[in-house]
């Protein structure tokens, strides 16, 4: 996947105002190599750690909005933090990972940058955050509210039931009923079915 290294005088306009400081100490003290992604499906950020005298590596999707993008790198800066101190000994997203993302959300929410809908969700996770921006749905939800919405795209739950809609590998479904969590979509060409998150997003062109 490309990525480009960030010049550090470059980042802020990634991140919220009043958090690039606050952020570079991080940056700086780790000596993290960080790196912007083009959109990634699968994963909004990812972390490797440093090998010898190598620098920690951490690459963040570009195209996330600044209060997803500095979520997302805090994520991945708990990670750092947690090899830091275990090394590989406990598990990427075990209790040890928690503690440090719980810490270093809260010191960045001390700060009040966050909208009051995102900052309230977050408080809410502080102490068993999710493993990833993706799987936590609530979170989600909120934080494409902050997105800069492009013409015809919709979250699976905005659609109608029975309406079509597009991946960007050229695969077109139709939306079906909701099971406990997910919604049943129907692949056209193939007849399959497929579970999708509600907050998965989609093409649609709507009449």
């Amino acid at each position: 996947m490309p990525k480009k290294q960030v010049p550090m005088g470059q980042l802020a306009a990634y991140l919220p105002d009043d958090t690039y400081e606050g952020v570079l100490a991080y940056l700086d003290q780790y000596k993290v190599h960080l790196t912007i992604a083009k959109s990634r499906s699968s994963v909004l950020g990812d972390y490797r750690h440093r090998v010898a005298t190598a620098h920690h590596r951490i690459s963040v999707n570009g195209n996330l909005n600044k209060y997803a993008f500095l979520i997302t790198l805090l994520h991945e800066l708990a990670h750092l933090v947690t090899f830091e101190q275990y090394g590989g000994n406990v598990s990427s997203h075990g209790r040890e990972w928690k503690t440090n993302y719980g810490q270093l959300l809260a010191q960045f929410l001390e700060k009040k940058i966050f909208p009051a809908d995102i900052a309230a969700e977050l408080k809410r996770s502080l102490d068993n955050p999710g493993a990833s921006t993706c799987s936590e749905e609530g979170l989600q939800r909120i934080l494409y509210r902050y997105d800069d919405r492009k013409p015809h795209y919709y979250l699976v739950e905005e659609l109608p039931a029975g309406a079509l809609f597009a991946l960007p590998d050229g695969r077109v479904f139709k939306k079906g009923k909701k099971r406990t969590k997910r919604f049943e979509c129907i692949e056209m060409k193939t007849g399959k079915l497929y579970l999708f998150s509600p907050v998965y997003e989609v093409y649609a062109p709507q009449d």
